[in-house]
Parts: C-alpha cells; structure tokens; sequence
C-alpha cells in the first residue's frame, strides 16, 4: 500500500510538472530574427545557432537587371555569427557584417532577454522582450581627412548602439503580431545628421504549413530627417521561411540594404516604390551543446 501511494505521488508530481511546462505559449516566430529585426524568441539553454546571411544589390530598377546579373553580382551586407543561449531567457550573439552605411566593416554584439512570456491561458498575453545591440565599425583611420566619419579622433566614434522592446502575440498556430519600439544612437555623424534616432518597428508571421511560413517586418524613423525628401525610406520585408528540423532556411525580398539594426534603421536609402529591392536568404543551424 505504501509502494501504491508512494507511486501516485511521484505519477501525480510528474504530470503537474509536465501541466506547468506547457503554461508558455512557444514558437510566436520559428526563428530568433525574422527578416531585418529581432523576433521575441530566445534560445534554449545551452542551444547554439551559427547564422550565414546575404543581401545581394537591386533585382531589377536602375541598380539592377541584366547587367549585375539582378544583383547576385553586387553584394550589399554579408553576415556571419554565431548566438548562444545562456538560459532559456537570455541570449548572447556576435557577428560580423560588412555593412552598407557610412561606417562598415562591423562587429556587432547582441543580448537579448525575455522579460515576460505568453502564456496559454492568457494570464499574460504577450511576450515581452529586450534587446541591445552594439556594433564597433573595424574601419581603417582616415588620418587625412578629420572631417569623415572614420577619421575616428576618438574610439568612441567608432560604436553605434540600438536599443529595443520587442511585444508579441501569438493569436494562433497561424498568426503571430509584433512591435518593436527603438532607439539608435550613433556617436559619430555628419554636421547635418543626428545622433539619435527613435522608430518603431511591426512584424508578423502568417505559417502556411508546418513547414512553410510567410514573414515581413518593417521600420518607420521617427525623425524630420529620415523622409523621402532627403532620400531615407522605411525598411521593409516579406519573407519565406522554410524549417526542416534543426535547420531554417530563409528566402527574402527587402529595400534594408544593411543586416544589422545599427545599419539599416538609420542608412536606408532605398524605396520600393523605385523597384529598389533585393533578394536575400539567411540560414541558420541550431546545434546542443
């Protein structure tokens, strides 16, 4: 009798746990980034994702067609890096870009934490979490010229950082919403320029299939500066996205000419409305550590 008791208890104590486990809402995006920003996402403890991603030049437009082969023939950003989850919640990453902006040639660090997690019964009904990026440009010193930007008098001039509050709903298995409130700081920009910059981002997947799912972000500067008038337009996206287990593959069109959010928020200078778009893919493979 005391075997049968002691049985039901652990049985009973088991499956309490396994209820618990599945409070949280997972998988509001398959992936930690979704075509130019960040997703809610984080990855699991002591997962590692390595990360490859490009943006070639124009497809079509006066930048593109035949004769940069729709632009596979001029590469605008290049990506590698790596992220790593510490906790389920937190997320360190490092990559290099090469960067399309004034300032390239950069080294971007990432942390990510989930501050507040979805949960099924809606007791909570989002997902909370920040971001912070710091990207150092690795450019040589233009000793000459101290009025460019990588005359670098100081090594402050060389980081720029972003800042972001990313909020999700995952309203159904095929349909998940996001906003993403940013702040950009650059240290050092032209006399005409600012350094700081305030936008506000919207995300969302529509998932087809298990294994297919239509993607798109986009980001609006909130700055005088930042208008059509002066040659800035909003990056946009729209995506797919393929997941075949631990591998995700991503197949994107975008007028973001840069990858990182230090880069592209504030140097976007491309407008679909000109046919100023370009193909891009990331892929990314997830491995336990």
């Amino acid at each position: 009798m005391i075997k049968r008791r002691t049985l039901l208890v652990v049985l009973s104590l088991c499956f309490g746990l396994s209820l618990g486990a599945q409070d949280f809402t997972y998988q509001t995006f398959k992936d930690y980034r979704i075509i130019n920003t960040h997703s809610v996402e984080t990855l699991t403890k002591r997962k590692l994702d390595i990360r490859i991603g490009h943006r070639f030049g124009d497809l079509i437009g006066d930048g593109g067609g035949w004769s940069t082969f729709y632009g596979l023939e001029t590469a605008q950003d290049v990506m590698i890096g790596a992220a790593y989850g510490i906790t389920n919640n937190i997320t360190v990453g490092l990559d290099r870009t090469k960067g399309s902006g004034p300032l390239s040639r950069l080294v971007n660090g990432t942390l990510k934490y989930r501050i507040l997690h979805q949960k099924t019964d809606d007791s909570m009904p989002f997902t909370l979490t920040f971001v912070g990026i710091t990207s150092v440009s690795t450019m040589d010193r233009d000793e000459e010229n101290p009025e460019s930007l990588n005359h670098f008098d100081k090594t402050a001039h060389r980081f720029i950082y972003t800042a972001q509050l990313l909020l999700a709903r995952k309203f159904s298995d095929a349909f998940s919403l996001q906003l993403i409130p940013s702040y950009t700081h650059r240290n050092v920009v032209s006399f005409d320029d600012e350094n700081g910059i305030i936008s506000l981002g919207v995300a969302t997947r529509i998932q087809i299939n298990k294994v297919f799912g239509i993607i798109a972000d986009a980001t609006f500067p909130f700055s005088e500066l930042r208008t059509s008038d002066n040659g800035f337009y909003p990056p946009i996206g729209i995506g797919l996205e393929i997941e075949t287990g631990g591998h995700i593959f991503q197949i994107n069109f975008t007028n973001a000419t840069g990858i990182s959010e230090t880069d592209y928020i504030p140097n976007t200078r491309s407008n679909w409305g000109d046919r100023q778009f370009r193909l891009g893919f990331t892929i990314s493979r997830t491995f336990n550590l």
